[in-house]
């Protein structure tokens, strides 16, 4: 499912930042503030989805929702006139991201247990990025053969959209009682799930002091669409851009179960700073270089960085987390991410306007480094903590 839902909307992604500013004639705050709000509404709505799956011990019919939402929206971008209308279909996308994310996590780490929490979460972004390799390729086969044709190619998304419903209608979710919680103290949290959704208990300090730095980290982790558009402007046009952000994710893809399974056996902290050091780097080589093989090399090492945090800091939330709040621990998480990314966007749009694309990109730098610093001071590791509420 993960994966024909991320051929269709990878399809469209990396062509979107030239679509708005060459042809619908947007500017670097219209692509901020669209990528920003998008991703915002998504995360804050995994709140409440996460918390609604683990008040009815239910997921699929979340999913369901939310999956449908984003395969109905997406095709109608070939039919926008302004950036208001790709404003409009991109949160309605991201709408039903965020109602479907937090519950499908949620799964997940209900079938997983704490030997093997990272090495699943890297399988699943594994396969996220094996559709975001496939999109973006056959969105450059598409326009080799059919040049500027960029609003018949949004609107052949549909095909996949309907490929991703097809495979959820026979999803069999597993029922409580099957699930394996992994060790003595796991069962005891599960035992008392029902009191613990009645009186709402707060979630565990480590995972709120982790939550914490992560917001530092994504006040600098603006929109990928930034990297994009400055890719697209030294390379004088989009055509092969879509083959670079396949390329990039045939990076993410080798890197995520690797990344995933190191935090299992190294630490989830080690791989997640690691990551975010990368992320430094590469924001500081985008900040200095014009060169387009520069730029090219520093945005497949980008790859790297998702291999080593995607995996370990979805574990790390499903390590600090009891059982019975799983779903809203994953919303809170992808809550933080989201907020961030709406004032990040916006603002890095607002620094390339005024003041260049090398400072936006510097500032991301610097506050990526500082929050794998704080993940080391403030952050306890999961094995050394009693992480009950």
């Amino acid at each position: 499912m993960s994966l024909l839902n991320d051929v269709a909307s990878e399809a469209i992604y990396p062509l979107l930042p030239f679509f708005l500013t060459s042809v619908l004639g947007a500017t670097a705050v219209s692509l901020g503030l669209i990528e920003g709000a998008a991703e915002a509404v998504s995360s804050i709505l995994k709140v409440v989805s996460g918390r609604v799956s683990d008040r009815w011990g239910r997921r699929k019919p979340i999913l369901l929702a939310g999956y449908s939402l984003s395969g109905l929206a997406r095709p109608f971008i070939s039919m926008a006139s302004g950036w208001t209308g790709v404003f409009v279909l991109r949160f309605i996308d991201r709408v039903g991201k965020g109602i479907r994310s937090a519950p499908r996590d949620a799964m997940l780490a209900d079938l997983a247990d704490s030997t093997n929490r990272g090495k699943v979460f890297g399988f699943h972004r594994a396969m996220d990025h094996t559709g975001a390799v496939l999109g973006p390729l056959l969105a450059t086969a598409f326009l080799i053969a059919f040049p500027d044709r960029y609003r018949m190619l949004f609107a052949l998304t549909a095909i996949p959209g309907i490929g991703t419903l097809v495979l959820l209608m026979w999803l069999k979710e597993p029922r409580k009682a099957d699930l394996q919680v992994g060790t003595t103290a796991d069962l005891r949290r599960a035992d008392s799930r029902s009191a613990d959704l009645q009186v709402g208990p707060a979630l565990p300090p480590p995972l709120i002091r982790y939550l914490i730095v992560l917001s530092i980290f994504t006040l600098g982790n603006s929109a990928d669409a930034f990297l994009l558009l400055r890719l697209t402007d030294a390379a004088g046009g989009p055509q092969y851009i879509p083959l670079l952000w396949a390329l990039l994710h045939v990076v993410k893809m080798a890197s995520s179960v690797v990344g995933g399974s190191a935090s299992d056996r190294l630490g989830r902290r080690p791989l997640i700073a690691m990551g975010w050091t990368i992320y430094a780097g590469v924001y500081a080589g985008f900040a200095l270089s014009t060169s387009l093989p520069a730029l090219i090399a520093c945005f497949l090492v980008y790859g790297i960085y998702y291999g080593c945090v995607e995996g370990a800091e979805r574990a790390l939330v499903a390590d600090f987390a009891p059982p019975s709040q799983k779903g809203t621990a994953f919303g809170v998480y992808n809550a933080v991410a989201g907020v961030g990314a709406l004032i990040s966007s916006v603002v890095f749009g607002v620094i390339w306007k005024y003041h260049g694309a090398p400072l936006a990109f510097a500032s991301g730098a610097g506050l990526a480094l500082l929050a794998a610093i704080l993940l080391f001071v403030l952050v306890p590791s999961p094995g050394t903590q009693n992480v009950e509420p």
